[in-house]
């Protein structure tokens, strides 16, 4: 008898076996006994003695022994964070767990970019759905805002595959929330933190209202009255035919003002603080299982920067900087999160339904003291102070339905999301100092001297909905058919009021000397005729509306050709219609054009697996996507950053991006969770959209977006997972239940933007300009927001069978390109570059039996290497400093009571 390659185990079946067969399997995570698909081998064979009735028996080649189920399920590359996982990291959020992912960084609050990709480039779903951000400014989510507790899993898919939308440049994140829990549980944590630049130090804030503190205004900011009427009206306000100086006089005296425009020192910042609360039960209910997940959490935080931020505006960045200021930025940042989950399981079918609430706020306060030396000569200093309310709201419900009947299976999902940004009172003042009364004066009229507020909206809501059907063809080799449909669609209104406060009634004398409430007080406005002066729109859109509708369908076939060779190959069709339309606030058009974008794609995927040993296996894929502008990319709208203290504007003359992807990847599972891979891959772009600095008015540094003609991008990961017992090692009961845990990732990346001679790009204003006018000669031209190089180190300890693990994180991002330019005329300055560094953080869990009750302890320490934020500019041996500030070494204790 002739026998087959035997891998893995061996096993006797007692008859025939020409298709695989499923058997049970225990899980290690959970006990559970699992179905179990085998690839079997067909051979001849004898009869075997020990076999019942004559029967043949057969060796069965065993795969994937050591593989894990989500991986080995999956044809595409993919990395899963297990609940275990996100853990081991002591993060309080999704965001900075899966900053621990191979080829993953984390930028910003929270934004999460796939192989230095921007953030265009990285798409995030919620159980599969479309998940809109809170931050409407922005495509991608902030994955801060999610507790790591609301998640039981996050899949990292980083080749394409035909049912995901394809929006896909960089990976898909796909988070999957809890439904129906393994046991009740009632759970309720405190915890207080605080860092060494923010804690007891010096910051600025301000009053607001009574309920700042929750994140939640109690109407102090509200408009009403006399601006609101104004507003209401259709017209721009100012004096003229619409408006008297009395009218005018009444809208300024209505705005809420000390507590607005009133900064504040505070020497003594408090600790940050949080609170969470969740709660799951299951009921046997019919023939099926109801589980109820149910969770809360409130967190209340503070940051302080002392930055220096400069600005040149000299090619060559020779002499004293332009501007140049020390600025002291205080967040009070706010989250109340809130998830309900329903779920009903019966047979193979389940139902799923979850809700999702978010409420993110920052309440910032800014003093700066510096030079505007394209103002004002040298020996005159400035004081600008600023005060912002950015309030951010997202709630989100989504229904899906996953049924199986035999070899058919049906999914479907469906969603509605709206998200919020509302920024009322963005108020800023500037006084310029006078030797002639040796004070700082604020006259409102002369340079460095001026008052003004910004009030903005946005609504934006999503709607979408799937259905897929998945069909295992009864033969003998293992076919899946799938195909299904999807819809998606999203509306939003965006509006932006701007006004400068001007004396009508002439100079204002000593006025001009007093704090900003008293200057602005209705005994000011009414005696010297100050009048809040509309200027919406004098820089852009004062309002827009936008859309895109994306209708999609796909097929895709997953085929075992041999029992070593799985075969997934798709193609997915979509239509969409993208449209950012400026709207004319007042009498006649607007001059700001329109952006219509229709176009239809067919997007081609395909992966092959071999897996040619039990624990090893190699993915080839490649694949077409593609990279929409997003509705701020489009909209010529001014907004502000309050993370990097800067100002944006779209561009509408914008269009899609095109991307070629092709990996390659070897994956060894040398036991149990254990694993070590490495990858190449490869990415060409069409018309890759780049963020570009600008220096408007004043020298201001302002972020803007072009498209470029071509970029390319190439690069490796390397990544290890291994466990060593130590029971061996040192022995002693303190080690005997104990392992040691060692992951590290490596991810090297290259990308190069490509252009001829002849090619250009469109400005935001319409101005086509040769390309070479972005990019100095000589200079390596790597895409915004890409690292060369970006390693995670963790080495850490775990108890097993109980809780207590220990854990050293090393983190390492290399330089980064976050702007191109700026230019100002034909003149290209250095690209901006954000230098993240290395960053080592300590986390610390254990379980604690007090009184019968179960606890957890946890205790973090980051940023142990004090590395601090740094965004300059160089030209040879000349640098200025656009951003740089110390980030501090945090601290944090939390407790947790299971009930």
């Amino acid at each position: 008898m002739k026998k087959p390659l035997i891998r893995g185990s061996m096993l006797l079946i007692t008859t025939a076996l020409v298709a695989p067969a499923a058997i049970a399997q225990t899980s290690p995570e959970t006990g559970e006994a699992k179905p179990v698909t085998l690839a079997m081998a067909t051979v001849d064979a004898a009869p075997a003695a020990s076999a019942p009735d004559d029967a043949a028996v057969d060796e069965i080649v065993v795969l994937g022994k050591n593989i894990p189920e989500p991986i080995r399920a999956t044809a595409e590359v993919v990395s899963v964070l297990s609940d275990a996982d996100i853990q081991r990291t002591g993060e309080g959020d999704i965001a900075g767990a899966l900053g621990r992912v191979t080829g993953l960084s984390v930028v910003g609050n929270g934004y999460v970019y796939v192989r230095g990709l921007g953030d265009r480039y990285s798409l995030a779903l919620l159980n599969g759905s479309p998940l809109p951000s809170p931050e409407p400014l922005k495509r991608v989510v902030p994955l801060d805002i999610f507790p790591a507790s609301l998640i039981a899993s996050a899949v990292v898919q980083k080749s394409y595959s035909a049912k995901y939308p394809g929006e896909f440049g960089g990976g898909v994140i796909d988070l999957n929330t809890k439904a129906i829990p393994d046991e009740p549980f009632f759970k309720i944590g405190v915890g207080i933190s605080g860092d060494s630049e923010t804690t007891g130090k010096l910051g600025y804030t301000y009053y607001g209202s009574d309920t700042d503190w929750l994140g939640y205004d109690d109407g102090a900011r509200s408009v009403s009255g006399p601006l609101k009427a104004a507003l209401n009206s259709g017209k721009l306000i100012t004096e003229g035919a619409d408006f008297t100086a009395r009218d005018m006089q009444d809208i300024t005296a209505s705005l809420t003002n000390a507590p607005t425009a009133l900064l504040q020192r505070n020497n003594d910042i408090p600790a940050n603080f949080s609170a969470s609360l969740e709660a799951g039960d299951r009921w046997e209910v019919g023939d099926g299982t109801l589980g109820l997940i149910a969770s809360a959490s409130f967190g209340n935080e503070w940051r302080t920067r002392d930055a220096i931020q400069q600005g040149s505006n000299d090619p060559l960045l020779e002499g004293a900087p332009a501007r140049d200021f020390r600025s002291v930025i205080t967040d009070n940042r706010i989250v109340a999160n809130g998830m309900l989950g329903v779920g009903y399981e019966w047979g193979e079918h389940k139902l799923r339904w979850t809700n999702v609430y978010i409420h993110d706020t920052i309440k910032q306060g800014r003093l700066s003291r510096g030079f505007d030396r394209l103002s004002l000569d040298d020996d005159t200093p400035i004081i600008t102070q600023n005060s912002y309310w950015f309030e951010r709201q997202l709630f989100d419900t989504q229904l899906l339905g996953e049924f199986k009947f035999d070899d058919l299976s049906v999914d479907v999902r469906g969603t509605y999301a709206n998200s919020k940004r509302d920024a009322p009172y963005e108020r800023s003042f500037s006084y310029a100092y006078d030797a002639t009364v040796d004070d700082f004066v604020n006259n409102l009229t002369s340079p460095g001297q001026s008052a003004r507020i910004a009030f903005s909206t946005l609504n934006e809501d999503v709607y979408a909905g799937g259905i897929d059907f998945g069909y295992d063809l009864p033969t003998g080799m293992p076919i899946k058919l799938s195909t299904g449909y999807a819809y998606s669609k999203t509306e939003r209104d965006a509006e932006r009021r701007e006004f400068r406060f001007v004396p009508a009634g002439g100079a204002l004398g000593a006025v001009a000397q007093e704090r900003p409430d008293y200057l602005l007080s209705d005994y000011n406005i009414y005696t010297y005729n100050i009048q809040l002066t509309e200027t919406s729109g004098q820089s852009g859109a004062a309002a827009y509306t936008a859309g895109l509708d994306v209708h999609a369908g796909y097929g895709q076939v997953e085929a075992e050709l041999t029992p070593l060779v799985r075969v997934a190959a798709g193609v997915r069709f979509e239509d969409a219609q993208q449209q950012v339309t400026p709207v004319s606030l007042f009498s006649g058009a607007t001059s700001v054009p329109a952006t219509r974008i229709n176009n239809s794609y067919w997007l081609p995927s395909g992966t092959i697996t071999w897996n040619f040993a039990e624990d090893m296996q190699l993915r080839v894929a490649a694949s077409k996507t593609i990279a929409r502008p997003q509705f701020r990319e489009l909209a010529l709208q001014i907004y502000q950053d309050p993370e990097s203290d800067r100002q944006y504007f779209g561009n509408p003359f914008l269009k899609d991006s095109t991307l070629f992807n092709a990996e390659a990847r070897f994956e060894w599972y040398f036991g149990e969770n254990q694993r070590l891979s490495t990858a190449g891959f490869y990415k060409k772009i069409k018309n890759p959209i780049e963020a570009y600095g600008f220096l408007a008015g004043g020298n201001t540094l302002q972020t803007s977006f072009i498209n470029v003609p071509e970029a390319q991008l190439y690069g490796a990961e390397l990544e290890l997972q291994k466990f060593v017992p130590l029971d061996n090692v040192f022995g002693g009961a303190f080690f005997a239940d104990r392992k040691l845990v060692l992951v590290g990732n490596y991810t090297y990346t290259q990308s190069k933007i490509k252009f001829g001679a002849d090619d250009t790009v469109t400005d935001s204003f319409g101005n086509t300009i040769l390309a070479s006018n972005f990019f100095a000669a000589n200079r390596a031209r790597p895409l915004t927001g890409q690292s060369d190089h970006i390693a995670n180190i963790q080495i850490g300890l775990e108890k097993d069978g109980g809780l207590s693990q220990q854990t050293l994180m090393l983190t390492y991002a290399s330089d980064r390109i976050t702007n191109r330019g700026p230019i100002q005329g034909q003149a290209v300055q250095p690209d901006i570059i954000e230098r993240p560094g290395i960053r080592l953080d300590f986390v610390a869990r254990e379980a604690l039996d007090i009184a019968g009750r179960e606890f957890e302890l946890k205790f973090q320490a980051r940023n142990l290497t004090g590395q601090r934020y740094r965004e300059f500019q160089q030209a040879g041996d000349n640098r200025i400093d656009v951003n740089r500030y110390d980030v501090g070494t945090s601290l944090s204790l939390g407790i947790e009571m299971k009930l």
